[in-house]
């Protein structure tokens, strides 16, 4: 019963689907024109798909790099309808970069953000190390007597006289003719 309604309130796709032209004329339903932005390329496309986006997962985005060109990139993709035979290197490359913002090579390059991490991770580290000697000083009380060494040598020696657990205890390694440690 919950899934029917759930699916009730998702919107059915129409027309072209997401990725097509939004407009008017194609979907029939003048309501959603106050959705639409007009762009460079086609009035009514609509503004998340816009933007160029290209990873290494989708290396074909829907859009050109540069979609508003200048005189000589003009000039440039006129000459591209010709043949490529008559084009330099440089044009190619240049033709490239207009459509595409980087090589695969480019994209695979390791990045230096490992730099950051690692830098954050020791400040923090090094400021943890600060905070907590900082409460030793000034803010945890004095060690009990009970954890200084003249009081654990005076009730090993009392838990001996007492002959504590002498069969498999310390009063069973404990030599009371020589009075020292069993070997």
């Amino acid at each position: 019963m919950f899934f029917r309604a759930a699916r009730r309130l998702v919107p059915k796709k129409r027309g072209l689907g997401i990725r097509g032209i939004h407009n008017r004329e194609t979907l029939g339903q003048p309501e959603l024109s106050s959705f639409l932005v007009p762009t460079a390329h086609s009035k009514g496309k609509m503004t998340p798909y816009t933007n160029y986006h290209a990873q290494r997962s989708y290396p074909m985005p829907d859009e050109p790099f540069c979609t508003e060109l200048s005189a000589e990139q003009r000039a440039l993709k006129e000459k591209e309808k010709g043949s490529w035979t008559q084009l330099s290197h440089a044009e190619k490359v240049a033709l490239y970069r207009l459509q595409f913002h980087e090589t695969f090579a480019e994209m695979n390059r390791r990045s230096n953000e490992w730099k950051t991490v690692m830098g954050g991770v020791f400040f923090f580290c090094g400021f943890t190390a600060l905070l907590i000697w900082w409460q030793r000083v000034y803010v945890f009380p004095e060690k009990p007597i009970t954890l200084t060494d003249e009081w654990k040598a005076k009730q090993l020696q009392r838990i001996l006289d007492m002959k504590g657990n002498p069969v498999q205890g310390l009063a069973s390694r404990w030599d009371y003719e020589k009075k020292e440690w069993k070997k």
